[in-house]
C-alpha cells in the first residue's frame, strides 16, 4: 500500500502545481489518514515546496458541537484561516471516521458548518486545492464491505490516467453543452432543471480524489419538481434518512426526512443561497462501484446524478453564492430511474448510455 500512497501523492502534487517554493497547507482530519500525509509531506519536499499539517481532527469538532459557545462555533477557525491565506496550494485528507452514534444537536452542528463554509470559501478563492477522502476499517464495517475491498476501489478511483479520461469526458460535455434542460426521473423523483446557457465542465483528478464526474451549474430559478434521495446517508457525522426535496422556481419549498430533517432544514438555512441549487453533477467513474454513504465519493460513480444545495461553480457561469455546498447523491442504477439531457436519455431504465460508459 505504501507505493500506493506514493503514486498518489505524486499525482495529487502534480494536479496542484507543487514546485519551488511552493507554500502547501495540508489538513488531516483523522490520525488514521497519517500514511496519505506522510507520503505527500515527503513529495513536497522533494519538490521544492514547504509543507505544513494541521491535524483537524473531526472529534474536536463534534467536542465543539457538545461544549462551545455559539459565537465560537459561529467563528470560522482561525488557524485554519491563517493557513488558507498562507498557503498556494492546499489539500485536505478527509478521513472516514466512523459516524458518532450520540445525537448530535441540529442547529449547533449547522452552525458550525456555517463557519467551516468560510474557511472552504478562502480554499476555493484563494489557493489550488485538493481533496482527498481516506476510508477506514471503521466505515468498511458500516456500510457491510471489506476495508480491503473499499481501499482497492478507493485506489482506481483515484490513480488513473486523468488525461486520457478527461479527453473521453470533454466529448460527454460538449454534447451537454447543446442541452438546455436536464430531468431526473424514478418511481419517487422528478426533477427538471433549466441549464441553458451555462457551461459544463470536467473534473479529472486535478482537485477532488477519488474524481470522476461532469457538472454544471442550473439557472437559479430553473429547478422545478421533487427529488427522493432513498437510504441512510452522512453529512458532517450526522445521519440523515430518506430526504425529499421539492423546489418550486429554483428555492426549496418543502423538506422531509425520516431521519436527520431538522439538521437539512437547518442547512438550507445557512443563508440567501443555500435553498438553491448550485450544482448538477454526473457521475462518471466506473472503477467506483460501492455506494459507501459518503457523498463525497457517491457522487463519483457512474450511474449516479448529485445536486449540491448552495455555492455555484462561476466557471459554469453559475451565479448563486453560499457558503453551503451539499452534495446529495441519487443512484439511478435500477430499473425505473432516467436521466435525460434534452431528448437524450443518458442513463435509460437503470442503464448506462454508451456516451457515458
Amino acid at each position: 500500500m505504501n507505493l500506493q500512497w506514493d503514486a498518489l501523492a505524486a499525482q495529487i502534487a502534480t494536479g496542484t502545481g507543487v514546485g519551488e517554493g511552493s507554500k502547501v497547507s495540508i489538513f488531516l482530519t483523522d490520525p488514521q489518514g497519517t500514511p496519505a500525509v506522510d507520503a505527500f509531506v515527503r513529495e513536497v519536499y522533494r519538490r521544492g515546496g514547504l509543507p505544513q499539517v494541521l491535524l483537524t481532527d473531526e472529534r474536536f469538532d463534534r467536542a465543539a458541537v457538545a461544549h462551545a459557545s455559539m459565537e465560537t462555533l459561529a467563528a470560522p477557525a482561525a488557524l485554519e484561516v491563517a493557513s488558507m491565506e498562507w498557503a498556494d496550494v492546499h489539500v485536505s485528507f478527509r478521513v472516514m471516521a466512523a459516524p458518532d452514534p450520540v445525537p448530535v444537536d441540529e442547529e449547533r452542528l449547522a452552525l458550525q458548518r456555517k463557519s467551516k463554509g468560510h474557511v472552504s470559501e478562502l480554499r476555493w478563492q484563494n489557493t489550488r486545492w485538493a481533496i482527498v477522502r481516506v476510508p477506514t476499517p471503521e466505515w468498511a464495517t458500516l456500510i457491510g464491505c471489506s476495508y480491503d475491498e473499499l481501499m482497492t476501489q478507493f485506489f482506481a478511483g483515484c490513480i488513473d490516467d486523468w488525461h486520457a479520461q478527461r479527453e473521453r469526458w470533454e466529448g460527454v460535455v460538449d454534447v451537454l453543452d447543446q442541452t438546455d434542460k436536464v430531468r431526473i426521473l424514478t418511481p419517487d423523483t422528478d426533477l427538471r432543471l433549466r441549464v441553458g446557457g451555462r457551461k459544463w465542465i470536467v473534473f479529472a483528478g486535478e482537485a477532488n480524489l477519488p474524481d470522476g464526474e461532469v457538472a454544471t451549474a442550473p439557472l437559479d430559478d430553473g429547478v422545478n419538481g421533487h427529488i427522493t434521495f432513498a437510504g441512510t446517508f452522512w453529512f458532517a457525522g450526522a445521519e440523515i434518512c430518506n430526504l425529499r426535496l421539492t423546489f418550486t422556481d429554483g428555492r426549496v419549498t418543502d423538506i422531509v426526512a425520516t431521519q436527520g430533517e431538522g439538521l437539512a432544514r437547518r442547512l438550507l438555512a445557512t443563508d440567501a443561497g443555500a435553498n438553491r441549487v448550485g450544482e448538477l453533477g454526473i457521475g462518471t467513474n466506473a472503477a467506483l462501484q460501492i455506494l459507501t454513504g459518503d457523498l463525497f465519493i457517491d457522487e463519483k460513480i457512474l450511474g449516479t446524478v448529485h445536486i449540491a444545495l448552495g455555492r455555484a461553480y462561476p466557471q459554469c457561469g453559475g451565479t448563486n453564492e453560499s457558503a453551503l455546498h451539499w452534495d446529495i447523491v441519487k443512484d439511478l442504477r435500477a430499473p425505473g430511474c432516467y436521466l435525460y439531457v434534452g431528448e437524450l436519455a443518458l442513463i435509460n431504465d437503470g442503464i448506462v448510455h454508451p456516451l457515458l460508459a
